[in-house]
C-alpha cells in the first residue's frame, strides 16, 4: 500500500510539473503530440478529423472544479475572454496579443493524433495547463456546396464551436473526450473557404477537442482541405 502511495504521489508530481518547467529547464517538446504545421493545404485524415489548426496559448480561467460549466457560465466566459481580432481576421503563426496583462502566441500546429491534445500543448510552451481557455481555428476548404453536413465534435471539458461566424455547436458541463459527442443540425458548408472557430475552456485534468464534418448518416466527410488562413 505504502509503495502504490508513493508511485501514485510520483506519477501525480510529474503531471503536474508539465506545465510548469522548473527555472532552467528546457520546455517539454511537442512530440509526439503535435508537429508545426507546413504551409498550403493538408487533408482530413481517414475517418474525417481535422488535425491542422492555429492554436492561442492558453488564457488563465481559474475554475477548480468543472461543474461550473452551465451554459451561462461558457457562453459569458468566452464573451470575455475572446481574443478581439478573431472579430475581423484569422490570426498567423507567431502572432502575439497581449490579454488581460499576459503575452500570449498563435501557433500552428498539426495533432498526430485525430484529438488535439491541448493539455499537452499548454504544457508544451510553459503555460498554464488547469484553469485555461484555449483558443483554435481553422480554414476548411469544401470542394462544393454541402447542404446536409454536419459539426460533428468532443471535447474535455465544455467547448462552443462556430463556422463562419455562426454558432454552430455548443458542449457545456463536466465531460470527457468523446467521439462526436455533439453533432450539429446540418449546417451547409459553402463551396470553398469556411472559417471554423472553438473555444474550450476547463479546470482540473486533461484538455482536448476532436472535430469533423460527417453527412445526413453520420459518415465522416472526407473531401475536404484544411488550410489556415
Amino acid at each position: 500500500m505504502i509503495r502504490t502511495s508513493r508511485m501514485l504521489a510520483a506519477a501525480c508530481a510529474m503531471l503536474c510539473a508539465a506545465g510548469a518547467p522548473a527555472l532552467g529547464q528546457t520546455a517539454p517538446s511537442l512530440a509526439p503530440y503535435f508537429t508545426p504545421a507546413a504551409s498550403g493545404a493538408t487533408g482530413v485524415d481517414e475517418d474525417g478529423f481535422i488535425r491542422r489548426w492555429m492554436l492561442l496559448e492558453p488564457i488563465a480561467k481559474p475554475n477548480r472544479t468543472n461543474q461550473l460549466f452551465t451554459s451561462d457560465y461558457v457562453r459569458k466566459a468566452f464573451s470575455e475572454d475572446r481574443p478581439t481580432s478573431l472579430s475581423s481576421k484569422l490570426p498567423t503563426d507567431g502572432q502575439t496579443m497581449t490579454h488581460k496583462g499576459a503575452s500570449l502566441t498563435w501557433h500552428a500546429l498539426d495533432a498526430a493524433q485525430w484529438d488535439a491534445k491541448l493539455f499537452y500543448f499548454a504544457a508544451a510552451y510553459g503555460k498554464p495547463t488547469y484553469g485555461v481557455i484555449f483558443w483554435a481555428t481553422t480554414v476548411v476548404d469544401a470542394p462544393r456546396d454541402m447542404p446536409d453536413s454536419h459539426l460533428a465534435v468532443g471535447s474535455n471539458s465544455a467547448s462552443m464551436w462556430w463556422l463562419n461566424g455562426k454558432e454552430a455547436a455548443a458542449l457545456f458541463g463536466d465531460r470527457r473526450m468523446v467521439m462526436d459527442d455533439v453533432v450539429s443540425p446540418a449546417l451547409g458548408l459553402k463551396k470553398g473557404r469556411n472559417v471554423l472557430q472553438g473555444a474550450v475552456i476547463n479546470g482540473p485534468g486533461l484538455s482536448d477537442f476532436a472535430v469533423r464534418f460527417v453527412d445526413g448518416k453520420g459518415q465522416p466527410i472526407r473531401d475536404l482541405k484544411i488550410t489556415l488562413r
